[in-house]
């Protein structure tokens, strides 16, 4: 059963602790109800998308207290700077390089080089970020393709039982979206409109690209800007998908029991649980590519993974990893 709590110096105080213990706890802010949990445990990670029937790694944004902390965990270049001085705390995103040593979990930001990060104006919002002192990730508190939340009610409506808490906060005063603007290149990019008109970020940036459909839709599945092959999630290492034995040369990235063989192996999951599969797939890949090819691998064999709930997800990636090059 999901709590409803208050939002008093009690109730946040409840919500930090959950959220430190890896549960999920949805939350308002000035746009819509976020679905919260801590963004450095793929665990937690992995069960938003879970409880949301999320069909595929989106990347998620990552809320923060102040702009200070969430630039410890990307790069922030001088427009960077000018643009969250400007406008946070508010409904705005801006995507950014990760810092070589950040600590959000890769399926976060969906295994890319990036992290999505705002700062929230709402002050019970504020309030938890405070009381957690951890980014807290947090898509949109509704099922996948259903209405966002703007009351605590609506985040019960479709999420009643699959969630912690929510702490209630009142409506939203804004009701959308933030505006997301990716600043990852040389010319700032807007990947979606919400609560901050295009026009005031232009006049504190100057021009900005709008995506259009194909460039917006590349985004909203993990690909950050136009023209990424469908193999952009690919290792450096070819992948075999659904192998029942592992060869002599492969590198093995196994799912419950393995078979005998291969060069190394990582494992998503001995017990053939999905939602820990998924906070470990990223990080799968990217160690099995390494370790693979120090050992002298020349092939990564991954193991079947059903398509039942996030499953549906780990295999949208993995079949993009193993996709012919160029594709």
């Amino acid at each position: 059963m999901t709590q409803i709590l208050r939002s008093d110096n009690a109730g946040v105080t409840q919500a930090a602790a959950l959220l430190r213990a890896g549960a999920l706890v949805a939350f308002g802010t000035e746009t819509v109800y976020g679905l919260g949990g801590d963004a450095t445990d793929p665990r937690a990670v992995a069960a938003i998308f879970d409880a949301k029937g999320r069909p595929r790694f989106n990347p998620l944004i990552c809320h923060y207290a102040s702009a200070g902390r969430a630039f410890r965990d990307v790069v922030a270049d001088r427009r960077a700077l000018r643009i969250a001085a400007a406008f946070w705390p508010g409904p705005l995103t801006l995507v950014l390089p990760r810092q070589p040593d950040c600590p959000v979990a890769s399926l976060t930001g969906a295994g890319l080089d990036t992290l999505a990060v705002r700062v929230p104006r709402h002050a019970v919002a504020l309030g938890l970020l405070q009381a957690v002192d951890l980014p807290i990730a947090a898509p949109s508190a509704n099922r996948s393709g259903q209405v966002s939340p703007t009351s605590a009610r609506h985040v019960l409506d479709g999420l009643q039982g699959r969630i912690a808490a929510v702490l209630d906060s009142g409506p939203c005063e804004v009701g959308i979206e933030s505006t997301v603007l990716d600043l990852t290149g040389n010319v700032p990019v807007l990947l979606r409109p919400g609560g901050v008109a295009v026009r005031d970020l232009e006049a504190c940036l100057g021009p900005i690209h709008r995506a259009d459909r194909h460039e917006a839709a590349a985004a909203a599945s993990g690909l950050r800007s136009p023209g990424l092959m469908v193999s952009h999630y690919a290792p450096d290492l070819p992948v075999r998908l659904n192998a029942e034995s592992v060869a002599d040369d492969e590198a093995l990235l196994a799912f419950g029991p393995p078979p005998p063989g291969g060069r190394c192996q990582f494992q998503l999951s001995p017990s053939s649980d999905v939602v820990e599969a998924a906070g470990r797939l990223f990080e799968g890949l990217r160690w099995l590519d390494a370790e693979g090819v120090r050992l002298g691998a020349g092939r990564i064999a991954v193991m079947a993974v059903p398509d039942s709930g996030l499953g549906l997800a780990i295999n949208d990636r993995l079949q993009r990893a193993a996709a012919p090059r160029g594709a």
